[in-house]
């Protein structure tokens, strides 16, 4: 077993405070808007040794969506979009996980928005393992996938008189893990 496994091995909760999992979509086809959820927990269990171990779960909580305008928050919180009231959570969980290039992970799993699960791949890169400032073992993670939100239930959307649309339907995820590792672990 390497050094890097050794060190990997064992349990991470996600850090919300340092972690933002988020999106961006082009509106009126011209510029982007980004945005992400406030309210993140995560878990990565990683055994190196037998990646087949291996598994990823992430909740959002929906209702904290947050794209710097409480006008559009509140539409992407609504029926149209997200539907909080009946879906307050989107969930991810990994099915499985190859190591494609050293540190560049291929992690396959169920993404659930709304009612609506499908099979994702989402390729994520370990930046790097420090001990952070209060002695924590932490791992930092990014990545990025681009999703149809039609997939998934979310079909709003408003035609423009150039013959465009007002919300794109592919949007990019963004990831930016910042993970403790469990000092049992």
């Amino acid at each position: 077993m390497n050094e890097t496994a050794v060190t990997l091995n064992g349990v991470w909760d996600f850090d919300p405070a340092h972690t933002r999992i988020g999106f961006s979509a082009r509106h009126a086809m011209v510029t982007t808007v980004r945005g992400s959820f406030n309210e993140i927990t995560g878990l990565i269990h990683v055994d190196l040794d037998d990646l087949t171990h291996s598994s990823v779960r992430v909740v959002l909580g929906v209702a904290s969506i947050d794209t710097r305008n409480a006008q559009r928050d509140d539409h992407l919180r609504s029926a149209d979009f997200f539907d909080v009231e009946r879906f307050p959570e989107i969930t991810f969980v990994s099915t499985n996980i190859d190591e494609i290039e050293d540190n560049v992970f291929a992690v396959s799993g169920d993404l659930t928005i709304r009612d609506v699960t499908r099979q994702v791949m989402i390729p994520i890169t370990l930046v790097g393992v420090e001990t952070d400032a209060m002695g924590n073992l932490r791992a930092g993670f990014e990545g990025s996938r681009r999703i149809n939100r039609r997939d998934f239930g979310l079909e709003w959307n408003m035609p423009l008189d150039s013959g465009g649309v007002l919300v794109s339907e592919r949007i990019t995820l963004e990831f930016e893990i910042s993970a403790i590792k469990r000092k049992d672990d």
